[in-house]
């Protein structure tokens, strides 16, 4: 199956949280967090689902490692999308977890809270000042000091919206909304003019939604949910007069990205985001699209954009720290990731690199520019996505929500019950 930018982003918001309950006590569990001596070893390194279109990459930078340090093998493992977090779990549970583990902030999360994740802010601070902040904090966990991942490559992406559409419904489609009020505002006219034919957001509010808009998640501790405050309810209020109005689509409740996607192509949706990948898609499967495509930035009123970001955790049960460490270390550098990015449309981590002429400079192509306004976007973008956010948690959140838009209980009512839901469900993870 060809990897597209959008199935390596996946991984970050489509995981499971792992039982680990089994795996030992919370805090350092006896796990190190020295990595100081000589780089030689044996070590195991895990990707997630890459061999199939990176098997040359990977297999020149590990050579490229083992030549700079002889006393070093990296033995590469790679392991299907399917059943990725349920494998590290079962290792994790079982002794067996390799030295290296891609992960997202979410599977890194419970590893780090059974003691097996090595703390970076201990054991390579030195590294720390090249990576971008939010990339670093990314693999942070509340209610325990430290880093449990290097940053490895982020993703984010633009709203695409159609032209035509806008200016069928008497819109500048120049000038595409910029704040949440804009936002809500021209979907309403979209909606009426097209006699609610036009809706033009697909899907529910999800918890980046409620981040971008401003609700504060959780508490500062990191103990509990709190986007049930003022500013989740304002958010959800306003979804509901869309969906009243048919300014959100009917079937949003329900909806997939692959859903969403194909309303977008037909017309039926005014606005969906994307990626540089999805301009070949419309060009092909939708050439009016394509002629009336419009690009513009992520909406948010915090002034930060959403971005997912992919970790390389260390095993803090390694036997081999400095090889470890180094490896990770090694493959998430401003060269590598550099090179990485320019093989898929995904984007480095690292401080500096998206000053870099190949996410600044524009050629006139829509992929080029759709490449430059995600990497500006990217450079003090948050993951707003909480790393104990697990895919229950998510499923509780949808449900309420959907009650919610169908009028079966207030948007207060559905937040407090989605937190109450949330809650209950990170005291189980502890």
């Amino acid at each position: 199956m060809p990897m597209s930018r959008r199935a390596l982003a996946a991984a970050a918001v489509t995981a499971l949280v792992l039982p680990l309950s089994a795996c030992g006590s919370s805090g350092d569990g006896g796990g190190t967090t020295d990595a100081s001596g000589k780089v030689e070893g044996n070590i195991t390194f895990e990707t997630w689902n890459l061999r199939a279109n990176f098997k040359d990459y990977f297999e020149g930078l590990i050579a490229d490692f083992e030549k700079k340090y002889p006393g070093a093998h990296v033995k590469w493992i790679d392991q299907p999308a399917e059943g990725y977090a349920d494998k590290i779990s079962a290792d994790a549970a079982g002794g067996t977890l390799p030295d290296v583990v891609n992960v997202s902030p979410d599977l890194a999360a419970p590893l780090a809270e059974a003691g097996l994740a090595m703390d970076l802010d201990k054991a390579a601070a030195q590294y720390k000042s090249e990576y971008l902040p939010g990339a670093w904090a990314g693999h942070q966990v509340p209610g325990l000091p430290g880093t449990y991942a290097f940053p490895w490559y982020l993703n984010t992406g633009p709203l695409f919206y159609n032209k035509a559409l806008f200016k069928q419904a008497g819109l500048d489609a120049d000038k595409p909304p910029k704040t949440y009020d804009e936002l809500f505002a021209d979907a309403l006219q979209l909606a009426q003019k097209s006699g609610g034919k036009v809706a033009t957001l697909a899907n529910v509010p999800t918890i980046e939604d409620f981040g971008r808009y401003g609700s504060a998640l959780m508490n500062k501790d990191g103990t509990g949910f709190a986007f049930n405050d003022a500013k989740g309810v304002e958010l959800l209020t306003k979804y509901k007069q869309l969906y009243d109005a048919k300014a959100l689509d009917p079937q949003a409740l329900t909806a997939t990205p692959e859903s969403t996607g194909k309303k977008f192509l037909t017309g039926a949706v005014a606005m969906n985001p994307g990626s540089a990948l999805d301009l070949g898609n419309f060009k092909k499967q939708a050439p009016s699209l394509y002629k009336n495509i419009g690009i513009t930035d992520q909406i948010t009123s915090t002034g930060h954009a959403n971005m997912y970001v992919m970790g390389l955790m260390v095993n803090s049960r390694t036997k081999h720290a400095p090889a470890a460490v180094a490896f990770a270390h090694y493959v998430t550098d401003a060269e590598h990731q550099m090179s990485f990015a320019k093989k898929v449309a995904i984007f480095p981590s690292t401080a500096g690199s998206l000053d870099d002429p190949y996410f600044t400079k524009e050629d006139g192509t829509d992929e080029t520019r759709v490449r430059v306004a995600a990497a500006k976007s990217l450079k003090n973008a948050v993951n707003y996505t909480p790393v104990l956010f697990s895919e229950q948690m998510k499923t509780a959140l949808r449900n309420e929500v959907a009650k919610a838009l169908q009028g079966k209980q207030s948007p207060k009512d559905a937040l407090d019950n989605a937190v109450k839901a949330c809650d209950q469900l990170l005291r189980q993870q502890g």
